[in-house]
Protein backbone atom coordinates (compact mmCIF):
# COMPACT_ATOMS: atom_id res chain seq x y z
CA UNK A 1 0.00 0.00 0.00
CA UNK A 2 1.16 3.53 -0.78
CA UNK A 3 -0.08 6.71 0.87
CA UNK A 4 -0.39 9.92 -1.14
CA UNK A 5 -0.50 13.45 0.22
CA UNK A 6 -3.12 14.50 -2.31
CA UNK A 7 -5.10 13.49 -5.39
CA UNK A 8 -2.56 14.27 -8.10
CA UNK A 9 -3.20 14.32 -11.85
CA UNK A 10 -2.40 10.62 -12.28
CA UNK A 11 -4.83 9.58 -9.54
CA UNK A 12 -7.44 12.02 -10.81
CA UNK A 13 -7.31 10.51 -14.29
CA UNK A 14 -7.61 7.01 -12.84
CA UNK A 15 -10.61 7.91 -10.66
CA UNK A 16 -12.49 9.63 -13.47
CA UNK A 17 -11.88 6.73 -15.87
CA UNK A 18 -13.55 4.09 -13.69
CA UNK A 19 -17.16 3.23 -14.61
CA UNK A 20 -18.01 2.03 -11.09
CA UNK A 21 -16.93 2.85 -7.54
CA UNK A 22 -17.96 1.70 -4.08
CA UNK A 23 -19.00 3.81 -1.10
CA UNK A 24 -18.66 2.57 2.48
CA UNK A 25 -20.23 4.16 5.58
CA UNK A 26 -21.33 3.02 9.03
CA UNK A 27 -23.46 4.29 11.88
CA UNK A 28 -21.85 5.30 15.15
CA UNK A 29 -23.57 2.47 17.03
CA UNK A 30 -21.44 -0.66 17.28
CA UNK A 31 -24.41 -2.88 16.46
CA UNK A 32 -25.67 -0.77 13.56
CA UNK A 33 -25.43 -1.97 9.98
CA UNK A 34 -22.32 -1.17 7.94
CA UNK A 35 -23.23 -0.23 4.37
CA UNK A 36 -21.44 -0.57 1.02
CA UNK A 37 -23.05 0.90 -2.09
CA UNK A 38 -21.95 0.47 -5.72
CA UNK A 39 -22.17 3.63 -7.81
CA UNK A 40 -22.15 3.95 -11.57
CA UNK A 41 -23.22 6.30 -14.39
CA UNK A 42 -20.26 7.93 -16.12
CA UNK A 43 -19.92 11.60 -15.26
CA UNK A 44 -21.54 11.23 -11.83
CA UNK A 45 -18.20 11.53 -9.98
CA UNK A 46 -16.07 14.69 -9.85
CA UNK A 47 -12.67 15.57 -8.43
CA UNK A 48 -13.12 19.10 -7.07
CA UNK A 49 -9.53 19.67 -5.93
CA UNK A 50 -6.56 17.81 -4.45
CA UNK A 51 -8.50 16.92 -1.27
CA UNK A 52 -12.15 17.08 -2.27
CA UNK A 53 -14.43 14.93 -4.41
CA UNK A 54 -18.17 14.64 -4.93
CA UNK A 55 -20.72 12.38 -6.59
CA UNK A 56 -24.35 12.59 -7.66
CA UNK A 57 -26.78 10.66 -5.47
CA UNK A 58 -30.05 9.58 -7.07
CA UNK A 59 -33.33 8.46 -5.53
CA UNK A 60 -33.27 4.72 -4.93
CA UNK A 61 -34.60 2.21 -2.44
CA UNK A 62 -31.79 2.71 0.07
CA UNK A 63 -30.58 5.82 1.85
CA UNK A 64 -27.93 4.47 4.23
CA UNK A 65 -25.06 6.67 3.06
CA UNK A 66 -26.94 9.91 3.65
CA UNK A 67 -28.17 8.75 7.07
CA UNK A 68 -24.69 7.76 8.18
CA UNK A 69 -23.15 10.99 6.93
CA UNK A 70 -25.75 13.03 8.78
CA UNK A 71 -24.87 11.16 11.96
CA UNK A 72 -21.06 11.03 11.87
CA UNK A 73 -19.70 12.09 8.45
CA UNK A 74 -17.34 9.12 7.99
CA UNK A 75 -16.96 7.74 4.47
CA UNK A 76 -14.60 5.78 2.26
CA UNK A 77 -14.80 5.60 -1.54
CA UNK A 78 -13.03 2.73 -3.31
CA UNK A 79 -12.13 2.46 -6.99
CA UNK A 80 -10.86 -0.76 -8.63
CA UNK A 81 -9.18 -1.22 -11.99
CA UNK A 82 -11.14 -3.91 -13.85
CA UNK A 83 -9.13 -3.27 -17.02
CA UNK A 84 -5.45 -2.56 -17.55
CA UNK A 85 -2.85 -2.66 -14.75
CA UNK A 86 -4.25 -3.72 -11.36
CA UNK A 87 -4.90 -0.93 -8.90
CA UNK A 88 -7.18 -0.09 -5.98
CA UNK A 89 -7.56 3.49 -4.74
CA UNK A 90 -9.29 4.36 -1.48
CA UNK A 91 -10.35 7.85 -0.43
CA UNK A 92 -11.11 8.16 3.29
CA UNK A 93 -12.69 11.34 4.56
CA UNK A 94 -15.65 13.26 5.87
CA UNK A 95 -18.76 13.59 3.77
CA UNK A 96 -21.84 15.76 3.66
CA UNK A 97 -25.08 15.35 1.76
CA UNK A 98 -25.88 18.61 -0.05
CA UNK A 99 -29.59 18.71 -0.92
CA UNK A 100 -31.16 20.57 -3.87
CA UNK A 101 -32.46 23.33 -1.59
CA UNK A 102 -29.11 23.73 0.22
CA UNK A 103 -26.85 26.76 -0.33
CA UNK A 104 -24.10 25.89 -2.78
CA UNK A 105 -25.98 23.04 -4.48
CA UNK A 106 -26.09 24.76 -7.89
CA UNK A 107 -22.38 25.62 -7.75
CA UNK A 108 -21.53 22.00 -6.90
CA UNK A 109 -23.74 20.65 -9.66
CA UNK A 110 -21.96 22.85 -12.19
CA UNK A 111 -18.71 20.95 -11.45
CA UNK A 112 -20.00 17.77 -13.09
CA UNK A 113 -19.51 16.91 -16.76
CA UNK A 114 -22.98 15.47 -17.18
CA UNK A 115 -26.57 16.57 -17.15
CA UNK A 116 -28.21 15.38 -13.93
CA UNK A 117 -30.79 12.68 -14.41
CA UNK A 118 -34.26 12.79 -12.96
CA UNK A 119 -34.68 12.35 -9.23
CA UNK A 120 -31.28 13.65 -8.17
CA UNK A 121 -31.76 13.77 -4.41
CA UNK A 122 -28.36 15.05 -3.21
CA UNK A 123 -24.72 15.61 -4.01
CA UNK A 124 -22.31 13.83 -1.69
CA UNK A 125 -19.44 16.25 -0.99
CA UNK A 126 -16.35 14.61 0.53
CA UNK A 127 -13.32 16.22 2.11
CA UNK A 128 -10.59 13.63 1.56
CA UNK A 129 -8.30 13.08 4.56
CA UNK A 130 -6.43 9.97 3.40
CA UNK A 131 -5.49 8.82 -0.12
CA UNK A 132 -4.04 5.37 -0.67
CA UNK A 133 -3.59 2.85 -3.43
CA UNK A 134 -2.74 -0.85 -3.39
CA UNK A 135 -2.09 -3.66 -5.81
CA UNK A 136 -5.47 -5.18 -6.60
CA UNK A 137 -3.82 -8.37 -7.84
CA UNK A 138 -6.92 -10.49 -7.08
CA UNK A 139 -9.45 -8.15 -8.73
CA UNK A 140 -10.75 -9.82 -11.91
CA UNK A 141 -10.27 -8.38 -15.37
CA UNK A 142 -13.66 -7.44 -16.79
CA UNK A 143 -14.69 -5.43 -19.83
CA UNK A 144 -16.97 -2.41 -19.41
CA UNK A 145 -19.84 -2.47 -21.93
CA UNK A 146 -22.14 0.43 -21.07
CA UNK A 147 -24.06 2.11 -18.27
CA UNK A 148 -27.46 0.70 -17.40
CA UNK A 149 -30.19 3.26 -17.95
CA UNK A 150 -32.82 1.51 -15.83
CA UNK A 151 -32.61 3.92 -12.87
CA UNK A 152 -32.82 6.94 -15.16
CA UNK A 153 -35.80 5.54 -17.08
CA UNK A 154 -37.54 4.34 -13.90
CA UNK A 155 -37.24 7.69 -12.13
CA UNK A 156 -38.07 9.52 -15.35
CA UNK A 157 -41.55 7.97 -15.29
CA UNK A 158 -42.29 9.41 -11.84
CA UNK A 159 -44.32 12.56 -11.37
CA UNK A 160 -42.91 15.09 -8.88
CA UNK A 161 -45.69 14.15 -6.46
CA UNK A 162 -44.99 10.44 -6.83
CA UNK A 163 -41.28 11.04 -6.28
CA UNK A 164 -41.87 13.00 -3.07
CA UNK A 165 -44.23 10.33 -1.81
CA UNK A 166 -41.64 7.62 -2.52
CA UNK A 167 -38.93 9.59 -0.74
CA UNK A 168 -41.20 10.11 2.27
CA UNK A 169 -41.97 6.39 2.47
CA UNK A 170 -38.59 4.88 1.53
CA UNK A 171 -35.87 7.49 2.03
CA UNK A 172 -36.68 9.25 5.32
CA UNK A 173 -34.75 6.84 7.59
CA UNK A 174 -31.98 4.26 7.42
CA UNK A 175 -32.58 0.61 8.23
CA UNK A 176 -31.37 1.40 11.77
CA UNK A 177 -33.84 4.25 12.16
CA UNK A 178 -31.40 7.12 11.58
CA UNK A 179 -32.85 10.22 9.86
CA UNK A 180 -31.89 10.48 6.19
CA UNK A 181 -33.73 12.74 3.72
CA UNK A 182 -35.40 15.74 5.34
CA UNK A 183 -39.17 15.81 5.01
CA UNK A 184 -40.05 17.77 1.86
CA UNK A 185 -42.04 20.95 2.44
CA UNK A 186 -45.75 20.95 1.85
CA UNK A 187 -49.11 20.81 3.61
CA UNK A 188 -49.84 17.60 5.43
CA UNK A 189 -46.34 16.20 4.94
CA UNK A 190 -45.29 13.83 7.66
CA UNK A 191 -42.41 11.41 7.85
CA UNK A 192 -43.16 7.73 8.42
CA UNK A 193 -42.38 6.48 11.92
CA UNK A 194 -38.76 5.52 12.37
CA UNK A 195 -37.82 1.97 13.10
CA UNK A 196 -36.32 1.64 16.57
CA UNK A 197 -32.83 3.07 16.60
CA UNK A 198 -30.08 0.79 17.82
CA UNK A 199 -28.24 1.97 20.88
Amino acid sequence: MKLHDRIDDRLRDFLLAQPVFFVGTAPTSVDGHVNVSPKGLMGSFAVLDDHRVAYLDYTASGVETIAHLRENGRIVIMFCAFEGPPNIVRLHGRGEAVFPDSPGFADLLARFDTEPGPALRAIIDVTVERVSDSCGFSVPVMAYQHDRDLLTRHNGRRTPENLLDYQRRRNSHSIDGLPALPAPPGPGVTEPPASPARS
